[in-house]
């Protein structure tokens, strides 16, 4: 899967949170979509771009759910 389609996916769950008053139940949402419907490749992959790109273009959530 193209890394343009991992930080777009992984955005899209970060914002379904975005209501979400408490910050880390919104985080947590956020991990627990990727820990259970992601692939570990997934996961891996898009951990690996964040590094390579400073996180540029991810929802915080989601640096902060794989973190």
């Amino acid at each position: 899967m193209s890394n343009e389609s991992l930080v777009k996916m992984a955005n899209q769950i970060a914002h379904y949170f975005d209501s979400e008053p408490d910050r880390a139940k919104a985080v947590q949402g956020v991990r627990q979509h990727l820990l259970s419907f992601w692939t570990p490749a997934m996961r891996r992959q898009l951990g690996a771009w964040i590094e390579e790109h400073a996180g540029e273009g991810v929802d915080d959530k989601v640096r902060e759910a794989l973190g």
